[in-house]
């Protein structure tokens, strides 16, 4: 081992009260009752507490820590930290650094300033942060972070890791009961994994502060589209440049750091647009692993002189930013069961869970597409580099195949995975894989996990993940009703197989999502095709939705209509943030800038007007008459905008929805027609005029 592979080894996990770290601070006992807590998803011994904080406080003091903090995940999507130190002034004028049981075990936060969905009035305000022992704490910037769920003082959950936790062990029971119909009695959990790929833009960190819709919205509302973007498909995977290769080690250093597994990077398709993937933990831990990389991204971006984007959409004409939530199940942490085996025609636990999964998408379709709604996601999905608002799963021929088989009851006409030639001599024969990979499909199978491939970069894994988990878990407590009352097995399980592709096999789709022959083919098939947030929060609270959630304990009919009024407000707030944006940039600066171009070329023309010369003036005559022509209608449209958010502000709406559909039909159309006559203004007015960085110089200049 080298001397820097040692070193590395030596960082790794070095900032995370990990397994390594509670062996050392923790009193043998105390370290075994802890451990027995994580591994068995049991409730915390309140008698070891006091001796768990003071092994944690000890570990952070040498660590450098001051302070400490219960870090949590509200509806805001993003994380939330109140810092206090550990000092514990004395009577006599010293201190003691003090950091009890009580202190780890449950926190207080102001509830009433975060989302809540109406079920917290302004001066209710009292909320409690609960720590979550199987999510390990770590120190970050001096301080001990304690992963936290986040409650209401009247236990309404106001977080998104409480659902989730819920999720997985309401997943873990109902596996346990297929399993033990399978003969498994050995198998104690069954664990939810992921790893979330994240993808986001870098830009220069001056040509941003120029931008004030990308400081205030992280995306472009005005811009004209370069002559160059990723046509000649250069960018990925190419070369990285070396200020980006060195903000990329950085931001590994730091995430490993915190024992987040960052194991691959490379460039995207778009100018100045790349990729970091880590490796698959539990859902858990990889939902708190990811909001720390996006932070991580940001902020060693600062450091280098970047500004790192992570909108959907930053950037319209060029491809947008998505996370792909790559999901599977895990029976005691070690044998997966969505992996086939060398001959998944003779797998049946394999091929039951396969199906339970499509099952399950058929039949939640719009639960799954309403996780990765978002104003920012509606900008992206559906375009050339996402998925289209139609959820469908890729499986791939053989799979396919071996399914249709059972259904029928007739002989399999699937391609055995076979070799590739690749035709030189000195390369050797590869093994081909039984499917090829499908990169326009919003859920593929790939070997021994589902890829969701819909959701938006800025996004919290947290929600999608909580109803995969419940959606599955829903799906496998009728398999297992059904397995518990048969007398073979075998029998019974092709039978549930059959049943399930005959009802559900049309959600399954191996070709091109990107089609418009399969936007037809899925209305024909009935799948259900929501091309927009607004229509997608619906199913929040549908009946169906509300007993799911509710049968399985994750969340309340009031806790999930709280979350929809949320998802609402959220929507509102951000059109009404960009258009207050458009409405400023267009007066203080794209209106002036035109009032100045104009002038230049009307005093040119009358320069050489009066000259009294024969001199040909056309071009000064065409540009002053087209610049005048699109400022006119610049200005107003720019006019109907202000009336509709002044309208927006004063109407009074009869629902939530009704509001939200407000600024989609209205207020976003005429975003739309602002930025188009923008932009054909930018085409026409010298650079020495336009006020604003171009993409030319935000997408080539990082």
């Amino acid at each position: 081992m080298t001397e820097r592979g040692d070193s590395l080894i030596e960082r790794y996990s070095s900032n995370v009260f990990d397994d390594t770290a509670m062996r050392k601070y923790l009193p043998g006992d105390t370290y075994k009752q802890l451990r027995k807590t994580i591994n068995d998803g049991r409730t915390l011994d309140p008698a070891i507490a006091d001796a768990v904080a003071n092994g944690m406080k000890r570990w952070a003091l040498d660590k450098g820590a001051t302070h400490f903090t219960h870090w949590f995940q509200p509806m805001t999507g993003y994380t939330a930290e109140k810092h206090d130190s550990f000092i514990n002034p004395q009577g006599d004028g010293t201190i003691i650094m003090s950091f009890s049981g009580k202190e780890l075990v449950r926190g207080e936060a102001d509830a009433s300033s975060f989302p809540s969905g109406g079920m917290r009035a302004t001066f209710e305000a009292r909320g409690y942060t609960a720590w979550d022992c199987t999510s390990p704490a770590f120190v970050k910037d001096g301080t001990l972070c304690v992963p936290t769920c986040f409650c209401s003082f009247n236990g309404d959950i106001l977080d998104k890791k409480t659902p989730l936790l819920r999720s997985m062990e309401a997943l873990s029971a109902q596996s346990v009961r297929v399993l033990r119909c399978f003969g498994d009695q050995d198998t104690r959990r069954v664990v939810a994994m992921t790893g979330a790929e994240q993808e986001y833009f870098l830009v220069s960190k001056e040509l941003y502060q120029k931008r004030h819709d990308l400081m205030l919205c992280g995306r472009t509302l005005f811009g004209a589209k370069p002559a160059k973007g990723q046509e000649l498909y250069d960018h990925y995977y190419g070369s990285i440049k070396e200020n980006v290769a060195k903000y990329m080690r950085e931001v590994d250093e730091e995430l490993w750091s915190l024992g987040v597994p960052s194991k691959t990077e490379h460039n995207e398709v778009a100018p100045a647009q790349h990729e970091l993937a880590p490796v698959f933990n539990t859902v858990n831990i990889a939902t708190d692993n990811n909001q720390l990389i996006m932070e991580t991204l940001k902020k060693v971006a600062l450091r280098n002189n970047l500004v790192c984007l992570l909108h959907e959409k930053p950037f319209a004409g060029v491809n947008g930013s998505g996370k792909h939530n790559n999901w599977s199940i895990n029976a005691d942490g070690t044998r997966n069961l969505l992996k086939q085996g060398k001959t998944p025609e003779n797998n049946a636990q394999f091929l039951l869970f396969l199906s339970a999964f499509i099952w399950a998408v058929d039949e939640y379709a719009d639960l799954l597409r309403m996780t990765i709604a978002s104003p920012g996601n509606d900008h992206r999905l559906g375009g050339h580099e996402a998925p289209p608002c139609i959820v469908s799963v890729f499986l791939g021929d053989l799979l396919t195949d071996i399914l249709q088989e059972i259904e029928t009851g007739g002989e399999s006409t699937f391609r055995q995975g076979g070799s590739l030639q690749i035709g030189v001599s000195s390369m050797p024969v590869l093994p081909q894989d039984v499917s090829d990979r499908n990169r326009t499909s919003p859920m593929a199978y790939t070997g021994n996990k589902f890829e969701f491939r819909m959701l938006g970069s800025s996004m919290s894994i947290a929600d999608c993940n909580t109803v995969t988990n419940l959606i599955m878990t829903d799906i496998l407590s009728r398999i297992a009703d059904r397995l518990e009352k048969c007398g073979d097995i075998n029998a019974e399980v092709r039978d549930i197989i059959r049943d399930i592709m005959r009802d559900h096999k049309r959600v399954i789709f191996n070709g091109n999502n990107y089609s418009r022959e399969w936007i037809e083919e899925a209305a024909r098939r009935g799948l259900p095709n929501i091309d927009n947030s607004v229509d997608a929060f619906d199913a929040a609270i549908t009946p169906k939705t509300v007993d799911l959630f509710e049968r399985f304990g994750v969340l309340s009919r009031r806790e999930l209509e709280a979350r929809y009024g949320i998802y609402h407000d959220n929507y509102v707030s951000t059109v009404n943030i960009e258009a207050l944006t458009m409405i400023e940039m267009a007066k203080r600066q794209i209106l002036p800038a035109i009032v100045k171009y104009t002038r230049f070329v009307a005093d040119s023309f009358n320069s050489l007007h009066q000259t009294g010369l024969a001199l040909d003036v056309s071009v000064e005559s065409g540009i002053l008459k087209d610049v005048t022509a699109a400022g006119a209608q610049f200005k107003a449209n720019l006019s109907k905008l202000e009336k509709l958010v002044e309208k927006a502000h004063t109407e009074t709406f009869d629902s939530v929805k009704a509001r939200s559909v407000f600024y989609r039909d209205k207020i976003l159309p005429a975003m739309n027609a602002l930025r188009e006559t923008s932009d054909k203004l930018e085409t026409l007015l010298g650079d020495e005029y336009w006020p604003l960085p171009t993409y030319t110089d935000l997408l080539f200049n990082e």
